[in-house]
């Protein structure tokens, strides 16, 4: 079964680019290195980082269909910063590889200890409204 785990993190403006360089490195590395076991392991389907939050826009369509922009949205309290989509037996081994993305190392290799939101994708509709 296939679940995204989203990488819901630290306040927008007190993020990773304020961190030293070697915190930084270090950070990516551990990244790199878990998708990297996560692919050769045939469990990770796809993984991204994600802009900052004041590089994003709110988007709607007007009545005419045209595009409505909102934002950027720099205030945000917390912000998605990520997202892996991993292909899994079971929930207990998706939560197993969140518990290590929340553990990446932060500031003097502290675990950041950040949530990770885990969330089964659906292959369809529900069976009782197809």
């Amino acid at each position: 079964m296939k679940y995204m785990l989203m990488m819901n993190t630290m306040k927008a403006g007190a993020a990773m680019p304020g961190w030293p360089l070697n915190d930084l490195q270090a950070h990516i590395a551990f990244m790199m290195g878990l998708n990297g076991e996560l692919r050769e392991a045939g469990e990770l389907a796809f993984a991204e980082g994600l802009s900052f939050p004041d590089q994003a826009k709110l988007v709607k369509a007007g009545k005419d269909g045209t595009p409505i922009t909102d934002g950027v949205f720099p205030e945000s309290k917390e912000f998605l910063a990520g997202f892996w989509i991993v292909d899994v037996d079971t929930p207990e081994r998706a939560y197993a590889i969140a518990a290590r993305i929340s553990a990446a190392p932060g500031i003097g290799g502290a675990p950041l200890n950040m949530p990770i939101e885990v969330r089964p994708i659906m292959s369809g509709p529900p069976p009782d409204v197809s």
